[in-house]
């Protein structure tokens, strides 16, 4: 294990995340609404902490291997998540505890969008900018933004690409070179970023909202700068532009790499692909089920609200977004829990949604049918096909062990929260939010994680991180062959 190469590589990304202190804090001068010194502060320890770890051992430089690439991936999530908490221990508006800094910022950077703040409205620019940066840059995966660096430096980044990026099928590259590949990724992010903030200004949003709800919706966070999310707008076009972006950022990027590609636009790519289809076949499912049980309900006076807030929510929810027109909690009980469960499936594969994934879904249908069909011809031989493909077995092995694993986590998560004193219905839907990264849960979480005791926000700390590192990449640092040269 090259120790020395990890600990020069982590902290130069230290000292470049310490760079994302500087924009809050022009904020806070542009404003003029306090904050400014936090961010300062921050960016003066973190910069300094990143020179300590990367100034004596700036020398070393190795080729990464398989294992580093793991474990810088993990690290790089740890010590950052950590570094970004100290913005908020150091803020006077909000005063934050230690836990809760850490929570807070765990929570932005996973992209989990769980909050532990409230007054929303009255708090400084700086601080609402802050969060919903932290989300956009964990959305993509600042080590994607890394990757098309580190080869500059001299460092290699597959190893790290492999590690981060989400999905079953990791060893496939949309264009020859990996730097390539995380720049291209970026200019997607950067160019749906600008239109969907655009969109939400044209819509009647001021340009700080817009900017700070863009960040999110593309990062599929959930931050909102207002305590009633994007209910506080009470606009259906904001709310039509957020879930068309919802949807948008919940596509595999490599579709959209390959639909504008530089050969000319090819929206096919998208009705070709199986994970696509079966994505929008699920929220329109969703949308159905919730406006059938709404409309019924005589919840809201119109069939059009009852469409709308039912499209709104069952897109947010099942992308693992989290915002919300109103609290869908006190929706029959029937729609919550539908909603929660929507959530495990998430987006598609590379896209920046939680969850287990849509292809990873798909997959495991495809095999429950295969032992099916293997009980009424015992001595056939099935294979799984997407598209025209045969997958090899180790890809279906693969993700039955990610499933098992997904399982595993969530077990102990929520089995630790009854064991720290929460209820049933919290502890189930507080693992599930966190690990799907999704954020709202239901029960004493419903609006904020607030009130919950320290050590349970800790517990879904830990179950944020495995859901943002699709649990493997984090499961595989505890096994002993991983440590053994």
């Amino acid at each position: 294990m090259q120790y020395r190469t990890i600990i020069r590589i982590t902290g130069l990304l230290m000292g470049l995340f310490s760079m994302t202190m500087l924009p809050p804090a022009l904020v806070a001068i542009l404003y003029s609404d306090g904050g400014g010194i936090a961010f300062f502060q921050a960016f003066v320890v973190s910069l300094f902490l990143g020179f300590s770890l990367w100034y004596p051992n700036r020398q070393y430089r190795a080729e990464l291997r398989t294992r580093e690439g793991f474990l810088i991936v993990v690290l790089f999530w740890t010590v950052l998540g950590s570094i970004g908490a100290l913005p908020f221990v150091f803020a006077s508006e909000p005063q934050m505890s230690w836990t809760d800094s850490f929570f807070e910022s765990f929570s932005a950077l996973t992209t989990t969008g769980a909050t532990v703040i409230t007054g929303l409205d009255h708090l400084p620019k700086a601080i609402l900018f802050y969060r919903h940066l932290l989300q956009w840059l964990g959305g993509m995966g600042i080590i994607v933004l890394a990757v098309a660096i580190l080869p500059v430096l001299g460092i290699g980044g597959m190893q790290l690409y492999r590690a981060e990026i989400p999905g079953p099928v990791k060893d496939s590259k949309m264009t020859p070179r990996i730097a390539e590949t995380a720049k291209a990724l970026w200019y997607i992010y950067l160019l749906l970023t600008i239109s969907c903030a655009t969109a939400f200004w044209f819509a009647g949003m001021d340009v700080f909202d817009a900017i700070c709800h863009s960040f999110s919706t593309i990062a599929i966070g959930g931050f909102s700068t207002h305590d009633a999310s994007i209910g506080y707008f009470n606009s259906p076009v904001i709310n039509l532009i957020c879930v068309f972006f919802l949807l948008i950022s919940a596509v595999n990027f490599s579709l959209h790499f390959a639909a504008f590609s530089r050969r000319g636009i090819n929206l096919k790519v998208y009705v070709k692909d199986a994970e696509f289809k079966v994505l929008i076949g699920v929220q329109l499912a969703l949308t159905v089920i919730c406006f059938l049980v709404l409309f019924n309900s005589g919840i809201y006076d119109s069939a059009e609200d009852t469409l709308g807030h039912a499209l709104f929510q069952a897109v947010s929810v099942s992308t693992t977004a989290g915002f919300g027109t109103e609290s869908f909690h006190s929706w029959p009980l029937f729609l919550p829990m539908l909603l929660i469960f929507s959530s495990f499936i998430g987006g598609s594969g590379g896209s920046t949604a939680g969850g287990i994934k849509v292809i990873r879904m798909i997959l495991l249908l495809l095999q429950g049918s295969r032992e099916l069909k293997r009980l009424v011809h015992p001595r056939a031989i099935f294979s799984i096909r997407m598209g025209n493909v045969a997958l090899p077995d180790r890809v279906v092995d693969a993700v039955w062990g990610f499933f098992s694993a997904y399982a595993l986590v969530f077990l102990i998560s929520m089995l630790s929260l009854l064991a720290l004193g929460m209820d049933n219905v919290t502890a189930f839907s507080a693992t599930a939010a966190c690990l799907n990264n999704l954020g709202p849960g239901l029960g004493e979480v419903a609006s904020n994680y607030a009130d919950i005791s320290d050590g349970a926000k800790w517990v879904l700390l830990i179950t944020m991180l495995f859901g943002r590192l699709e649990v493997f990449t984090l499961l595989v640092l505890f096994t002993p062959a991983f440590w053994k040269n």
